[in-house]
């Protein structure tokens, strides 16, 4: 049986954890509710964009803007998105695992860039044989908008050149607090809609001409995916935090009271055998 004083400092230093993942499930929540402000009052935006885009390139024909090219691919670029931080259950193993499984299809018959977003992707990716052509790896909840926007011009960049012929993401979309959605999404080229493998046999008389719209619309369209992707890893990761320290602190308090049912049970032993110890001596006296 372990001693007391061994019970009471393992209680003292659970409960002392408690108040730790207390302490960042209240974070967790704080910044949550504001990721999560973010990603509702974008979604509209950021789900209608595509749609349009779709639509306005098969109007205006692959010819309009050189991101709309469709190529083989013997190039791809990959943009992930982790956290920087662990704490958050399997919200980072769940999905490297996903890109790993995801670049070892691609990468028999093509060659793979990585764009990383997050400490924990770039430590992963390092040990992997792909090269990194961009990554950050500190402070990325403080990414700023200027931030993103040069990502998503990076990868036009290297569309527009040819450096690469498709460019994925792969990030966790938040659905629920319980679990988030890992995503693999195509970024470029702009896919034609479904059923539509040509430019329709109409299109609108456009004001200015088609390739003056795209000029603006394709780098709006980039930056706003490259947004979703980033706010809805936000707000999937801080979920997966508060889930995961709200079921430490339960953990914790669960286990603290098994020990302390312990700790009584070894006192409540201490104090029958001493009273035993008393009776037997009281009758040896009496003899």
């Amino acid at each position: 049986m372990p001693a007391l004083i061994d019970l009471r400092r393992r209680i003292k230093s659970i409960k002392n954890t408690q108040q730790i993942t207390q302490a960042m499930k209240t974070v967790s929540t704080a910044k949550f509710k504001k990721s999560q402000r973010t990603v509702v009052e974008g979604r509209s935006h950021w789900h209608t964009l595509p749609g349009l885009m779709k639509r306005v390139s098969a109007w205006a024909g692959r010819q309009a803007s050189p991101l709309l090219d469709r190529r083989e691919e013997h190039k791809v670029d990959i943009l992930v998105i982790t956290s920087d931080k662990g704490l958050c259950g399997a919200f980072n193993s769940n999905l490297l695992a996903r890109a790993a499984a995801f670049l070892g299809e691609k990468s028999p018959s093509a060659e793979i860039g990585l764009i990383l977003i997050g400490k924990k992707a770039v430590h992963f990716f390092k040990k992997q044989p792909y090269p990194i052509l961009l990554a950050h790896a500190d402070k990325v909840e403080k990414l700023a908008l200027k931030d993103l926007r040069e990502i998503a011009r990076f990868l036009m960049r290297r569309y527009t050149f040819a450096r690469t012929d498709a460019v994925y993401a792969i990030y966790n979309e938040f659905k629920s607090i319980l679990a988030p959605k890992i995503t693999v999404a195509q970024l470029l080229p702009v896919a034609l809609p479904e059923g539509e493998k040509s430019a329709p046999a109409w299109s609108p008389d456009w004001m200015p001409d088609s390739a003056r719209l795209l000029q603006s619309l394709l780098p709006l369209y980039m930056e706003t995916q490259v947004f979703h992707c980033f706010f809805e890893s936000l707000a999937a990761e801080q979920a997966a935090r508060m889930m995961a320290m709200e079921n430490a602190t339960k953990n914790a308090e669960d286990l603290i009271s098994d020990l302390v049912l312990i700790l009584n049970k070894i006192r409540q032993a201490s104090i029958t055998k001493e009273l035993l110890e008393i009776m037997t001596a009281v009758e040896a006296l009496a003899k």
